[in-house]
Parts: C-alpha cells; sequence; structure tokens
C-alpha cells in the first residue's frame, strides 16, 4: 500500500541525519529531559514516546525520560506542561486531544492550545478505529450499525477520556450514524482497552496502534477505521469515507513541544534530534509496525497543523451542539 498522509497532515520527507556530535555540543541540556505523557502507559501516546525517547537523548546527550500523567482527557499532563521553565528541560507529547478536541468541548480546559506551547516536532499520525470484543454480535459496519439502531442505549463504548479524540469522534459517528451508545471515560488508552479486551465494555474507540495487537490476536473486531485509504494491516476493513460518514475521517497524531517561550536554540536542536532519530531504519520501522505514518514535519508546519485540528474541532463541537455532559 502506498503510505501517504491525508486529512490536513501533509507528507514530508525527513532532512538528512544530524550528526551525533554536532547535536551535543551545546550547553543544553544540562540534565535529563522529562517527557510527558498526557496518558496511562500502554496507549499510542506513550508507545510513540517511548520508541522515539531513548536514541533521541542519545542525540541530544542526556536521557529522555518518559512519564505519563494521565487525567481529565490529556489535560491533566498538558497543564503540568505549561507550567514548567522554558529551557527545555520539561517537554510533553501534543496529541489531538490535548491541543484540539478537548480544549474544543471543553470550557475548563487551563490553557490556551494555541498559545501557551511551543511546538516542535509532529512525529507520527495514526488511524483510528472502531472495535468491538468478541462477544458483540457483529463483524462489519453494515451488522453494526444494525445492532445499534435495534437497541439504543444498550450498549457502551469507552475512550481514552472525556474531551479526547475517540470521544469527540465516537459522538460525531453517534450523531450523524443516528444511533445512541453510552460513553465509557478512561485514564488513557490502556485501561479503556484493557476492559474492552476483557468484554466489560463491548465498543472502543482507539487509535490503531494500541488497538492492532488485540486485533491481530482475535480479542478485538475492527469495525471501521479512520484512515486514507483502507490500510495493509487492515485489508477488509472500511474507512470512514467509505460507509459514508467523511466528517469522521480524521487520524490522530503525536508531535513534540515544550511550554510557551522555548528559545528557538532549543526548538531547532530537539527538532534535530528527533529527525535524527527518525532516520534510523529500525525506529522507523518500529513507528510503522504499529500503522502509523511518519510526519517529522517543521516547528512552524506543526504549529499551523494545531490551529488547523483545532478549529475543525471547534467546528464540530458548534455544529453538533457538543457538551461534556
Amino acid at each position: 500500500m502506498k503510505r501517504r498522509l491525508a486529512l490536513a497532515i501533509p507528507t514530508l520527507a525527513l532532512s538528512a541525519a544530524v550528526p551525533l556530535p554536532t547535536l551535543a555540543q551545546s550547553a543544553y541540556p544540562a540534565r535529563p529531559v522529562r517527557v510527558i505523557v498526557p496518558f496511562a502507559p500502554g496507549g499510542t501516546t506513550d508507545i510513540i514516546a517511548r520508541i522515539i525517547s531513548d536514541r533521541t537523548g542519545a542525540a541530544l546527550g542526556q536521557p529522555m525520560v518518559v512519564e505519563n500523567k494521565a487525567g481529565g482527557g490529556g489535560i491533566v499532563g498538558a497543564g503540568e506542561l505549561t507550567k514548567a521553565a522554558p529551557d527545555g528541560h520539561v517537554l510533553g507529547i501534543a496529541t489531538v486531544s490535548t491541543v484540539a478536541s478537548n480544549p474544543a468541548i471543553n470550557p475548563r480546559t487551563p490553557y490556551n492550545p494555541l498559545t501557551d506551547f511551543t511546538p516542535i516536532i509532529n512525529i507520527a499520525a495514526t488511524p483510528n478505529v472502531i472495535a468491538v470484543h468478541p462477544s458483540f454480535p457483529a463483524r462489519d459496519h453494515k451488522t453494526f450499525l444494525e445492532v445499534l439502531k435495534r437497541s439504543p442505549g444498550r450498549y457502551s463504548y469507552s475512550s481514552s477520556g472525556t474531551g479526547g479524540i475517540g470521544h469527540l469522534q465516537m459522538e460525531l459517528y453517534k450523531n450523524l450514524a443516528g444511533v445512541f451508545v453510552t460513553h465509557i471515560p478512561y485514564r488513557g488508552a490502556g485501561p479503556a482497552l484493557n476492559d474492552t479486551v476483557a468484554g466489560q465494555v463491548p465498543i472502543i474507540f482507539d487509535n490503531l496502534p494500541s488497538a492492532l495487537p488485540f486485533i491481530r490476536e482475535g480479542r478485538l473486531i475492527p469495525i471501521v477505521v479512520a484512515a486514507p485509504q483502507r490500510l495493509a494491516v487492515l485489508p477488509g476493513v472500511p474507512t470512514f469515507r467509505e460507509v459514508g460518514l467523511e466528517p469522521v475521517n480524521r487520524m490522530a497524531f503525536y508531535g513534540l513541544v515544550g511550554p510557551k517561550g522555548l528559545p528557538k536554540e532549543v526548538v531547532e536542536k530537539v527538532s534535530a534530534a528527533v529527525r535524527h532519530t527518525l532516520d534510523d531504519p529500525a525506529v522507523r520501522k518500529r513507528i510503522d509496525d504499529t500503522g502509523s505514518l511518519i510526519v517529522a514535519n517543521t516547528p512552524e508546519q506543526f504549529a499551523a497543523q494545531i490551529r488547523a485540528e483545532f478549529d475543525v474541532y471547534r467546528q464540530v463541537v458548534d455544529k453538533q451542539k457538543l457538551t461534556l455532559d
């Protein structure tokens, strides 16, 4: 399958590798760099962060230490990052949930996603998937829709948290498809997956990388995906576009940001270190194997992407009259 990004996420070639000695010459970083993942371990955000952290830390000359700060659909961890000193020793992973969907629906978000972060680089984008427990009485989207319409309110779905991309996209799906399913929010995709795989919740809206291992094992059944085209890893599963629900057909992303006011030289150095990491064939393969697509754009392009996604979800919230209640 030809791998290309769509949905306002441009395909960008990686820059030439930056030699490790060049990256380690300046005073920054003077100590280990904390990377805040605003979700629990086991979800896609956590997976992507850990794939790049070791080699990026080596390129910078100091370890990158991943810390999970879950809660509020990503707001807790993202909010903690905004309070950090802008010296580059505390960075964070930004997702559509933390800089677009959650701020768009939650008026109590304690930060402005467009002004309180310094974009550094978007690492990767991933398809999203609706999947069900094997006990659910459907194996394809047509039957899935029929089951939900026959029994409004009977079924529930899990997501990584209230206001997250899984929540907002599933609510949009419900509105456009004319179905009612109860939302069960979790403190990250890991816990949501655990309960869905265990059969405590029958449906999940999740990023593909964290759900894919369970799909491959037959412990979850994929129903429909948000992707530019059908995926090689799920060739029999239609996209939301194919089933007539184009507005839901948006991918997630995982980028590195710092607090507001991060110096340009720090931004450039971290961006170069991540690009160096992504030039490694072994790292690229690990990211590809999750079902993610490497982006590796510039800080300016990532900033524009954040603004575009926030505008999209703000319009969705307004148009669909979505609230947290």
